[in-house]
């Protein structure tokens, strides 16, 4: 397993070994969804991290009906009188669903705690009833995977800058992200506090080293498809039908119809 330091990976392995992995995801999938199973696989991790990309890597080939990304925005006005965990819990899988929560109900544990969005008895109390929850999850039957991608200081400071220079991934930089190197110190606690309490036997947290984001994916993939014991599932025999014969059906004329201007053709 690659450090800090490991040397990054060449491309082309990279994107052989990636289809590869891919590959067994839409195996996964198939077997999620013919077994019934529910598959609930968290991302967290700092500003930058490398999170989004994995996901997007991990859903390329997957059927959106049964593979769904959740990123909640910030919670509603009601939503702030619920139970803190109740408007999680209604994103979580039925059977034969995949759920990736990029950023969950660990967002108390983190950016909630340190920029004092919430108070420290919620704090205290999310901390106590967070591994009640997710025992509770895992006991109905629910396959719970946690990641927490580590960056470097560096690392991440070197990404926001070429955020601000990109047009195309300027969006994803906010001034939220930029107070996070402030409070880098202050989110190295919270993180270290939250793995005291949360890093349980029935939902282990799994550290995903980032510098290198190639070597981060490849590595959270295999992870996740070594600790599911999922097989091939055949999938069903189909085949094209014959195209019937024409019953003299002829098209509209073209110009009652209108038409997308062919770009392609200027370039």
């Amino acid at each position: 397993m690659g450090g800090k330091n490991a040397a990054r990976l060449p491309l082309k392995t990279y994107e052989k070994e990636l289809l590869r992995l891919q590959t067994e995801l839409v195996k996964l999938q198939e077997w999620v969804r013919s077994e019934g199973a529910r598959l609930v696989v968290v991302f967290e991790g700092r500003d930058a991290a490398g999170k989004g990309g994995t996901i997007q890597r991990v859903t390329q080939y997957l059927n959106p009906r049964l593979a769904r990304i959740v990123a909640l925005p910030k919670p509603t006005e009601r939503e702030r009188g619920q139970w803190y965990f109740q408007r999680y819990v209604e994103h979580l899988p039925a059977t034969g669903e995949i759920v990736l929560f990029d950023r969950s109900w660990y967002n108390r544990a983190g950016v909630e705690h340190v920029m004092g969005f919430c108070t420290e008895d919620e704090h205290r109390l999310f901390l106590r009833q967070c591994p009640i929850f997710e025992r509770m999850l895992v006991e109905d039957g629910i396959l719970l995977r946690k990641y927490w991608f580590s960056v470097s200081d560096t690392e991440q400071q070197e990404r926001f800058r070429r955020r601000l220079k990109d047009p195309l991934r300027r969006w994803k930089l906010s001034s939220m992200d930029l107070e996070s190197i402030t409070h880098w110190e202050a989110y190295s606690r919270a993180k270290d506090e939250m793995l005291v309490h949360t890093d349980i036997t029935e939902a282990p947290w799994y550290i995903v080293e980032s510098d290198d984001k190639r070597r981060a994916r490849l590595n959270m993939i295999a992870h996740l498809l070594s600790t599911v014991p999922y097989h091939h599932v055949p999938p069903p025999v189909l085949e094209l039908p014959p195209r019937p014969a024409s019953t003299g059906y002829e098209r509209p004329p073209r110009d009652l119809q209108t038409y997308v201007p062919d770009h392609a053709a200027s370039l």
